[in-house]
Order: structure tokens, then C-alpha cells, then sequence
């Protein structure tokens, strides 16, 4: 699997102030449409966005060590699973 770096904006209303928000979102996909499509459901699921809310600026593959998410980079050094 690969880490993307998804970098947008997203439009935020608090108190009916509607404006632009800055994000940037690591993400493990094989492709760079899964992880687009990854962003979308994150971004709706949390924030209750539509997709025509979000704006990609930019998509890059970045490498393991570059990612600043802890998540990301721990998910890559996982060999297997162990369910109880």
C-alpha cells in the first residue's frame, strides 16, 4: 500500500459564517482514487460534508517516514493481525 497526502479545502459554516477551511489528510490507499475516495467518506462521515463542500488542491504520494500522522506511520510496520 501506498501513503497519500491530500491536501484541500473544505467549507465549514459555524454560526452561519460560511467560509474556507485549509486540510491536509495522510491516507494508506492503492491507488490515487481510493484515496481520494477515502478522503470524501472521512471528511462527510466527521463533519457532515457534502462532496461538492470539498475542493482537492492537490494529491501526492508521499513516502512512510515523511507522514506526520502516527497512525499511518504505525500501520506500516503491522506483519499481521491477531483477533481474540
Amino acid at each position: 500500500m501506498k501513503v497519500y497526502r491530500v491536501t484541500g479545502l473544505a467549507l465549514v459554516s459555524p454560526d452561519r459564517l460560511r467560509r474556507w477551511q485549509k486540510f491536509s489528510i495522510e491516507v494508506r490507499a492503492v491507488k490515487k482514487e481510493d484515496a481520494l475516495e477515502r478522503v470524501f467518506s472521512e471528511l462527510g462521515s466527521r463533519h457532515k460534508l457534502k462532496r461538492s463542500h470539498i475542493k482537492i488542491v492537490s494529491v501526492e504520494e508521499i513516502d512512510v517516514s515523511e507522514a506526520k500522522s502516527k497512525l499511518v506511520r504505525d500501520l506500516e510496520t503491522v506483519d499481521r493481525w491477531y483477533i481474540e
